[in-house]
């Protein structure tokens, strides 16, 4: 019999009503002989409040409870999709993230998940049960329980698909797939049949919400059939409504550029007239690692006389605030600023196409919009520029590469541009 995990995320459980309609989609993949597996994340906005809760005592709370405090919204959601299930006479019941065996790093607030113990899981199914385990968290070795960070519960929903080796993953969300862009920003956006895992990664680390990178990596290193589709859509995951995430080589050979990601969670710091020497960078790193502080987009401009340097990076901005404590001492002068957006265009083509960049840069110029920092990959070009221009500059690219045009290779070499910075 086929294994399914179903991942149900914060607007598909939004209310009683979306709760059952998940439920519901549950029923019909048993009707179709599947075993299923669900996962669920708090229900929408119920993580932000609690959350807000913690910040309001103290920014500078202690990670264990605010794990203690964060994870009960998955818990809430678990239990009361294991009675809408009950209600239709399905063998259901709610575990939390330790009872489904779920060994984390005691990195709190971001574990990583590092086993998962999948023996009372697999005899679960094996009496004809449906378990419904809270996503998003697990618990240390030492028996505390962690969270796995924002968008967690897609993470946690492909490693109980590899530990259970599970036929199918499907990632339920208030979109039916990928799509080119936001398609709030850009009405244009159409959605993407199919998407190789590289491209997926590289759009989910520089903005796509759809689904968190490190779901996205774990599924590509562990082979698991992974799709994204539409929890408000009649149609269910054994209908293949969705988008498929693929092998790249399974990716259409015209196609070139996937699509256009927008990040406006971003910060900027910048480090002025710091001595340049050897060693200064790891210095300046190595604090913010030990604050497991992720950056990117570093720039290092020399002064003419080259006795120092100006460093800025960026990195996520709820991090501000621990970033700019973690670097005192460092340099003399910190500056930041929390008004910035990172614009990405992703696509395995560019690897064969350099005039890709020229595409892009050209197309930020004649919409007048400065870049402040650039950062590349084999098929991601990044664009730091101001928040404010963050919705023109990602249809402006959207445009340029002819994305709304469904499966055709944009003609590049052919679009004309005005004059521009």
């Amino acid at each position: 019999m086929p294994t399914i995990v179903m991942k149900f995320g914060g607007t598909s459980v939004a209310d009683l009503q979306r709760i059952e309609n998940a439920a519901d989609k549950v029923i019909r993949e048993i009707v179709r002989g599947n075993r299923c597996v669900v996962v669920v994340s708090a229900m929408s906005g119920v993580t932000n409040q609690l959350v807000s809760w913690v910040n309001s005592l103290t920014p500078d709370y202690d990670a264990r409870e605010y794990d203690a405090v964060v994870a009960t919204g998955e818990q809430v959601t678990a239990g009361l999709m294991a009675i809408a299930l009950q209600k239709h006479g399905i063998k259901a019941r709610s575990w939390q993230g330790w009872q489904a065996g779920v060994i984390s790093t005691t990195a709190h607030g971001r574990a990583r998940i590092q086993d998962i113990e999948a023996e009372r899981l697999e005899r679960a199914l094996a009496k004809g049960e449906v378990p419904v385990i809270a996503g998003f968290q697990g618990v240390t070795a030492a028996g505390r329980i962690t969270t796995l960070g924002r968008g967690g519960s897609d993470t946690s929903a492909v490693a109980f698909a590899a530990a259970l080796n599970a036929d199918r993953c499907d990632i339920y969300t208030d979109v039916d797939g990928v799509y080119t862009t936001d398609p709030r920003i850009c009405k244009d956006a159409r959605k993407i049949s199919r998407i190789s895992f590289e491209e997926m990664l590289e759009m989910a680390s520089v903005g796509a919400k759809v689904l968190q990178i490190r779901s996205v990596e774990l599924a590509m290193k562990r082979g698991i059939k992974l799709q994204v589709l539409s929890s408000l859509e009649d149609k269910i995951g054994s209908d293949l409504p969705g988008t498929l995430l693929v092998k790249e080589e399974d990716v259409l050979e015209s196609h070139l550029i996937s699509g256009v990601s927008c990040s406006k969670d971003e910060a900027k710091i910048t480090l002025v007239g710091v001595r340049d020497m050897p060693g200064f960078a790891a210095s300046m790193v190595k604090p913010l690692a030990d604050a497991g502080i992720n950056i990117d987009m570093i720039v290092q401009n020399v002064t003419a006389d080259g006795n120092a340097t100006d460093m800025t990076f960026t990195l996520s901005s709820a991090d501000l605030h621990k970033a700019v404590k973690a670097l005192e001492g460092v340099a003399d002068k910190v500056m930041t600023d929390d008004k910035v957006a990172k614009v990405s265009v992703i696509g395995i083509g560019m690897k064969a196409h350099p005039e890709v960049a020229l595409t892009a840069f050209k197309a930020m110029a004649d919409a007048n919009i400065n870049i402040m920092a650039i950062s590349t990959s084999e098929i991601k070009i990044s664009m730091l520029v101001s928040e404010t221009k963050a919705d023109d500059a990602v249809r402006a690219l959207h445009s340029a590469f002819e994305l709304d045009k469904v499966e055709k290779t944009p003609q590049i070499l052919k679009v004309k541009h005005k004059e521009g910075r």
